[in-house]
């Protein structure tokens, strides 16, 4: 019996006091449930972050998509006037009867180029300074109110 006396004394030494657990309990349900808001709002922030970009892609896309469209009419006009002009000139070259008609058809065909050819490139420009602009406005915009949002933050 002396051993078994024993045997409860030395497990007694090993043996915890008792601890009450429910703060402890608490503490980390708290814990757990703040960082279940955070993360949710982090999330949320991050969603509509994602949606916002998203949709400054889609606007950007379709300005791309028409933009493109005014270009590439803007350059089929002036094709199309360059080869009227070019076929105008061959009829008025069929034309002419003497070596200085030809002369001065020739001058004027090339001072008319030379005109229209300054007046497209304007326009060219032009419609390409608008395709720019209009390009570079919604994500202009993107970053403006990115950079508010950071300010107001």
């Amino acid at each position: 019996m002396a051993k078994a006396a024993q045997k409860t004394e030395t497990a007694d030494v090993f043996a915890f006091p008792a601890m009450d657990t429910a703060p402890f309990a608490d503490q980390f349900r708290t814990f757990a449930e703040d960082s279940m808001a955070k993360s949710k709002e982090a999330y949320d922030k991050m969603k509509s972050s994602v949606e916002e970009a998203q949709k400054t892609v889609e606007t950007t896309m379709e300005t791309a998509q028409a933009q493109g469209s005014k270009l590439s009419l803007t350059a089929i006009n002036v094709m199309r006037a360059n080869t009227e002009a070019g076929f105008s000139h061959l009829e008025k070259m069929l034309g002419v009867k003497t070596l200085a008609e030809a002369m001065e058809v020739q001058t004027a065909f090339m001072r008319k180029q030379t005109e229209m050819a300054v007046d497209q490139a304007k326009d060219m420009q032009a419609a390409s300074q608008e395709a720019f602009e209009a390009l570079s406005a919604p994500a202009k915009a993107a970053t403006e109110k990115a950079m508010a949002s950071m300010k107001a933050a």
